[in-house]
């Protein structure tokens, strides 16, 4: 990380917040095209307007499926990434069915990613599979990433950010030791300046996902001040 457009180029500049309003998407989407992020990162019903906000630009849209608790029929996790891809998203982040894992389901778990992710491959777009690592132990966490990698996903990713904790730098290195380097490795949930930000890039991390990009971004540039 030389420089602001590297570290930008690793963010996925993120607006979940239920209570968000069409004026706060759009800010989030011309900021996004200020700084050079890789993706805005929105619900669902904000995919078009986001999409909309960001044509002929090279900002991407991601959106969040079966989000955040993980607990929905595959089948509408598919019709859901179908709906998404259509309204212009081009990622897919995925919740796992974190109870069916943690009953030792492992063959619904790998069926549901796979669900998505052939929903998704449908129309050209990369899933990025949620584990919800603070709800796993260590073998859990490392079981998620080896069924996501069988299911054809792009990315595992740390945390929806709507749970107990967030990413760990801990969390990203084993993700990263199971995938390999085929696969990206996705930190979300509380990361809030730029020396968290370089902790989880460090231990892995392919992309950040966060709302703080500006200000780790300026954080950056006073350092150069």
């Amino acid at each position: 990380m030389s420089g602001k457009d590297e570290i930008a180029a690793l963010i996925d500049h993120t607006l979940l917040k239920p209570e968000a309003t069409d004026k706060d998407i759009a800010a989030l989407c011309r900021e996004a095209v200020d700084h050079r992020f890789a993706f805005v990162c929105v619900n669902p019903v904000r995919v078009r307007t986001a999409a909309a906000w960001l044509a002929g630009s090279p900002v991407g849209v991601c959106s969040v499926v079966g989000f955040p608790l993980g607990a929905t029929p595959s089948e509408v996790k598919a019709f859901e990434t179908r709906r998404v891809v259509a309204d212009g998203a081009s990622e897919v982040d995925m919740v796992i069915h974190v109870g069916a894992l943690k009953s030792g389901a492992l063959q619904q778990v790998e069926d549901d990613i796979a669900a998505v992710v052939e929903a998704g491959r449908e129309g050209d777009a990369s899933v990025k599979v949620i584990i919800e690592a603070a709800l796993l132990g260590d073998e859990e966490k490392e079981t998620a990433c080896e069924l996501a990698r069988r299911a054809g996903a792009r990315f595992v990713k740390t945390s929806t950010g709507f749970g107990s904790s967030g990413a760990t730098a801990a969390d990203v290195a084993l993700m990263r030791r199971i995938v390999g380097p085929e696969m990206g490795v996705k930190a979300a949930g509380g990361i809030r300046d730029l020396a968290t930000f370089r902790a989880m890039v460090a231990a892995g991390a392919t992309r950040v996902g966060t709302s703080a990009g500006v200000s780790i971004l300026r954080e950056f540039e006073a350092e150069g001040a």
